[in-house]
């Protein structure tokens, strides 16, 4: 998968400001976790009302990222969308933004038990690997504290992100990454989002702004 380009505009202008093109030129593995989002059968499987092809596309890199950052000690956190069936993980807000239809078929598919809810089967999930419920797009806000203190207790403080959709869920969570003091990486051959255009303006907000962008080789180059 061919990651989407950030403008040239915006690389210069981060040249300009810190003299260097990227944040972190090495990653200790110990401390860094992949957190994987929304990598579900409701997203990923051909005719689900909320498919995503390009998602289908990004599992070998995901798992040779995921597997790359195990040997040298490094962590995989599975983030899931949970939108149910206890009422209090239901997000009323969804109505409001999705329509009260469509935003009942996404409760349905993302709710535990549905089949649409489990990790995509061709996803390398080992036993140990952590995995964090999440009710809103952000995996930090969506999980009510739960993810940062899992990451805490695991001695991370770099996380790499990986998921889809690009600019919703995966763009949420690493800009709460940043916020709570995470050392925030999107990996761009590793997300899939709708359209390259889109994809590549989440990266250049992040470049610019609040963590890196490193494509999946430059990341496993960087932990070694």
């Amino acid at each position: 998968m061919e990651p989407p380009q950030i403008p040239q505009r915006v690389i210069d202008r981060v040249l300009r400001r810190r003299g260097r093109l990227h944040v972190h030129e090495s990653l200790d593995a110990a401390s860094t976790a992949l957190l994987v989002v929304d990598l579900q059968v409701h997203f990923m499987r051909e005719g689900s009302p909320s498919e995503m092809p390009s998602a289908r596309a990004i599992v070998p890199t995901v798992n040779r990222l995921a597997g790359a950052l195990r040997e040298q000690g490094g962590h995989v956190v599975w983030v899931v969308s949970t939108y149910g069936p206890d009422e209090e993980r239901n997000w009323a807000n969804l109505d409001i933004v999705l329509g009260e239809e469509a935003a009942a078929v996404f409760r349905d598919g993302l709710s535990e038990g549905a089949a649409g809810h489990a990790i995509w089967p061709a996803l390398d999930v080992r036993e140990g690997d952590p995995l964090v419920h999440k009710n809103r797009f952000g995996a930090f806000i969506g999980s009510q504290g739960r993810l940062a203190q899992v990451l805490r207790d695991l001695g991370v403080d770099t996380v790499l992100v990986v998921g889809t959709v690009t600019n919703v869920c995966c763009e949420t969570t690493a800009r709460e990454a940043a916020a709570y003091d995470f050392k925030t990486v999107m990996i761009s051959d590793a997300n899939a989002g709708r359209t390259a255009e889109e994809d590549a303006w989440t990266y250049a907000v992040c470049f610019a702004t609040y963590g890196d962008v490193l494509t999946a080789d430059e990341a496993i180059e960087r932990l070694g």
